[in-house]
Order: C-alpha cells, then structure tokens, then sequence
C-alpha cells in the first residue's frame, strides 16, 4: 500500500525523508527498544512498537508533516503506542490457565438459586400494597426505565425512583419474613 502522499513527492524529496528516518533510525532505535521493554516487559512486543512507530513517523512525514525534535516525536509516539498496546484486551489460552491450576466446572447450583429466589419475590409482590405492586412489576418484571415508568403513569421520574426504593425495601421485607 502506498501512502497516500507519496504520489505526488519527487525522488528527491523521498530520499531526503528516507534519510532523516534513517538517521533517526541509527540514533534512537536502541533507546526506543530499551524504553518499550522496560514498559511491556516484553521483547518482541517492545520492539514490534518501535516498528510501527518508526512507520507512523514515515507516513507522517510522506504526509507533509514538519518534526522540530525527532528524539520527542518518536518517544511520544511511542509510549502512545504502549499505552494502546496495555488498553487492548488481552486473550489467554485455555492450556495456560489449566497449568496454572484453574479448572473449569460446571456448577448451576447458584443459577438454580437465584432462578427460584426470584421466583420467590416475583410471587411476593403480589403480597405487597397496589401501588407498589404495579411499580415493581413495570421495573422488575417487564424490566422498564424511570423514565418509560413515568410516561406511562404520568409521574414525574424522581417519584417513579422513590416509589421503586420504597417498594424494594417492603419487598426485602417480606422475602427475609417468609
């Protein structure tokens, strides 16, 4: 893929980048690698990071981009790089966390718990007063927003909050008594 800028560069203009990459190259690339393994504790990711930042150099310069101080753009790009590089989700294999003793089970028993416990207080609030039966029932069962619960009643949202913590609280009530 060529940059897009690079069509409409001269020879000489390209070699005359070329040449200020690569006496950058030269002169930082060993500082860069030291500074990225420091940070990522790995070596070939450190050094993976200094390629691309060397290459986002490059095509920032092919773009017509002007550095001032070589030395700060390329450790600034670089330590953005290393924060992107500990942002990113990290996947781990399977075999390494069974060496490392997790053993995978299946254990439904607190599914089955928390089906039947919400069972149990979705029968309760049939117990609790109208007005909040109706209010627990929009939240809970048909799981509705404050701010749908107050368009259909006519409430103001706030209201639909208190109403909700106030029937909880007899709800809570109710399901430790029985």
């Amino acid at each position: 893929m060529v940059p897009l800028g690079l069509i409409y560069m001269t020879s000489k203009q390209e070699t005359q980048l070329q040449g200020v990459l690569s006496v950058a190259h030269q002169d930082f690339e060993r500082g860069l690698n030291s500074h990225a393994f420091f940070k990522v504790h790995n070596h070939a990711t450190g050094e993976n990071l200094v390629q691309d930042t060397f290459m986002k150099t490059w095509i920032y310069l092919v773009k017509g981009g002007k550095i001032e101080m070589m030395k700060a753009f390329l450790y600034h790009i670089l330590n953005n790089l290393i924060i992107d590089e500990y942002r990113k989700h990290k996947t781990t294999s399977l075999d390494v966390l069974l060496e490392k003793g997790f053993e995978p089970s299946i254990d439904d028993s607190k599914g089955l718990f928390n089906i039947l416990d919400g069972r149990a207080a979705i029968l309760l609030i049939g117990k609790l007063p109208l007005k909040f039966q109706k209010i627990m029932r929009m939240k809970y069962v048909q799981d509705l927003s404050l701010q749908e619960m107050s368009l259909i009643t006519g409430e103001s949202r706030n209201s639909m909050a208190v109403q909700v913590h106030r029937g909880l609280a007899k709800l809570k009530l109710l399901y430790n008594h029985s």
